[in-house]
């Protein structure tokens, strides 16, 4: 539980990780979990999977779990809407999530003015109890989160009145919900101009290689995605060629690297035919080599991009992506 983390001094004494750690509010999370869960005012009853208790996630609880866990970026608790929604299905949740981030940020900074005053007393411990992390509130940067489906002025009107809330920075939410991939990378167009430059923009839950780079180019800074390690598990491989399903059985006497273009330790040490024969075996040390692999190619595409930037080449590697990752190829 987030107390327990609390009192272990936060998510990063806890893993033992001393770098930046993003954690969501759980509006996505209730949105896959479909019948069983509901929304009303006052946020998200769902059932749990585990032993089917029934549990009520507010947008106040989601504001403490963060704070205890200690994470750097706090998402607010937001409704998440399926493609395709109507103009006033769309309308009604963007409106409810404006009221419930409003509710967000009111016990975000509550949470850090009673931080504050803690830290300003005597001999106070910040790891002994919850919400008193070493990162804390007081080192946690909000996000508010932008909603309304593919309608570009309910969108608008989002990204306004959550700006107004003055969060520290700013998230796209609710696209690669199924909607086609140019309606998204419209309705991000139409969304970013309306989020401040000099605060970082989030497009949550995308994507594809081209998604980052098409998406970059709209102006967006941030991503988060399952698909580097959920393909790497399903033996899926990004490369500098395109996509390699390391389980086709045409590579098992190749002894070439996954991707020669790649310094990673996987490329470096092992072949194709090993870690087909390591996927096909079932074992363990096929996904972590393949996830080490995928999550190197979307640290170095995003290295690729920032050089693009700054020598005004990105419109060049936005085709290049395009060519070699299209959704439409084949996989290899």
């Amino acid at each position: 539980g987030d107390e327990r983390i609390a009192r272990h001094g936060g998510l990063h004494r806890f893993i033992g990780w001393d770098r930046p750690i993003l954690t969501d509010s759980g509006g996505y999370q209730a949105f896959s979990l479909g019948e069983r869960r509901t929304i009303d005012e006052r946020g998200i009853t769902f059932q749990s999977h585990l032993d089917g208790s029934a549990h009520l996630l507010t947008p106040e609880k989601a504001t403490d779990i963060q704070a205890n866990l200690g994470s750097d970026i706090a998402m607010v608790l937001d409704e998440c809407l399926g493609y395709p929604a109507t103009r006033d299905e769309a309308a009604a949740s963007m409106e409810r999530t404006l009221r419930w981030e409003a509710r967000c940020r009111q016990r975000f900074l509550a949470l850090r003015d009673e931080g504050g005053q803690a830290a300003s007393r005597p001999g106070c411990d910040h790891r002994a109890s919850p919400r008193r992390s070493p990162e804390g509130v007081g080192g946690q940067a909000q996000f508010g989160i932008v909603q309304g489906g593919t309608h570009i002025d309910i969108r608008v009107a989002s990204a306004q009145a959550t700006v107004e809330l003055g969060f520290e920075a700013y998230a796209v939410g609710g696209l690669s919900v199924g909607e086609p991939p140019d309606l998204m990378y419209e309705t991000v167009g139409e969304t970013t101009p309306f989020l401040p430059e000099d605060r970082p923009r989030y497009l949550m839950g995308t994507g594809t290689p081209v998604d980052l780079v098409e998406a970059v180019a709209l102006g967006v800074d941030l991503f988060d995605c399952v698909m580097p390690t959920r393909n790497a598990r399903n033996g899926q491989l990004f490369t500098s060629v395109g996509r390699l399903n390391i389980k086709n059985a045409r590579y098992s006497d190749d002894r070439g690297p996954a991707d020669p273009r790649c310094g990673c330790y996987t490329c470096r040490q092992f072949s194709r035919a090993y870690l087909r024969h390591l996927f096909v075996a079932g074992e363990i040390s096929a996904a972590a080599l393949n996830t080490l692999h995928n999550l190197t190619f979307y640290l170095d595409t995003m290295k690729r991009i920032r050089e693009a930037i700054t020598f005004s080449s990105l419109d060049q590697l936005k085709e290049d992506y395009r060519r070699v990752f299209s959704r439409r190829s084949a996989n290899s």
